[in-house]
């Protein structure tokens, strides 16, 4: 989660230079490259049938990241994250039968309202920055829905091919969109950081942590995302929150452990770096 965002907080001071579209390709772009030598894809295609559930991950997962990226032109990086986490966080309740997640719900709600433009709360949030957000949560919820699919249908593999699908989505809108600032020798090095600290080495640590704890104790974990973006926010970015969006990001914190400690042994964790 630290090493995510730092990627996030690297990828926010390239957005002004090159843009989110831009910021997206070299992202997924580069990881895609470094995906290619490291997992040698072309050993494990996907069959006929698996490509629609694999091209809905894929484009789920591209989407995501630009719509997200489009989020932090204008609002924190700690507020994107909570709101973009009510995706996820769909994603457990709907799976679940149990009424105390009703609660769960209603909690996510209220820090949700603190946080959108539509409570009066006067913390003047970017309503565009915040639908952008929203959509982004909309995204991982599919790339959370698609990816359970596609890891049943292909395996381990699929994540590879998801992230594949990703980058051929959208690194040709990022290369139109930026051209060759995308090359400048003061970018290059801050994408291949973003690809690396957003993408690879987090993904990396994920597959060795879900060998070795249980899928809830793994999303409670997760669930601190948030916090842990709002600190990255504060402390490479200056970003400084109100008392008023610290509560409400607590909030959907505690929401979210809430829902995932319901969650019965051995179900797919719902909450994941992506």
């Amino acid at each position: 989660m630290v090493s995510f965002q730092l990627g996030a907080s690297i990828a926010k001071t390239l957005i002004p230079t090159i843009g989110a579209p831009g910021t997206t390709a070299l992202r997924l772009g580069l990881s895609a490259l470094i995906v290619i030598v490291a997992q040698r894809p072309w050993r494990s295609v996907p069959a006929r049938g698996d490509w629609p559930v694999m091209l809905a991950y894929g484009i789920s997962l591209g989407t995501m990241n630009s719509v997200f990226y489009l989020a932090l032109r204008t609002i924190p990086l700690g507020v994107a994250v909570a709101i973009e986490f009510i995706g996820p966080l769909a994603v457990a309740v709907f799976a679940s039968k149990r009424r105390l997640d009703y609660l769960w719900v209603l909690l996510a709600a209220a820090g949700l309202w603190i946080l959108l433009p539509i409570a009066k709360t006067g913390n003047h949030l970017d309503p565009t920055g915040v639908l952008y957000a929203l959509a982004a949560g909309v995204c991982w919820a599919l790339y959370i829905v698609f990816g359970q699919k596609a890891g049943k249908a292909h395996g381990t593999s699929a994540a590879t091919w998801g992230l594949l699908i990703a980058a051929v989505v959208a690194t040709p809108i990022g290369i139109v969109d930026a051209g060759r600032r995308l090359l400048a020798l003061d970018v290059l090095p801050r994408g291949l950081g973003v690809a690396v600290l957003s993408s690879a080495f987090p993904y990396t640590l994920e597959m060795i942590a879900l060998r070795r704890l249980s899928s809830k104790t793994f999303g409670t974990l997760m669930s601190f995302d948030p916090a842990i973006a709002a600190i990255a926010g504060m402390a490479f970015l200056g970003e400084h929150l109100t008392a008023l969006q610290y509560l409400a990001i607590g909030a959907i914190i505690v929401a979210s452990v809430g829902v995932v400690a319901g969650e019965e042994p051995g179900e797919q964790p719902t909450v994941c770096n992506p």
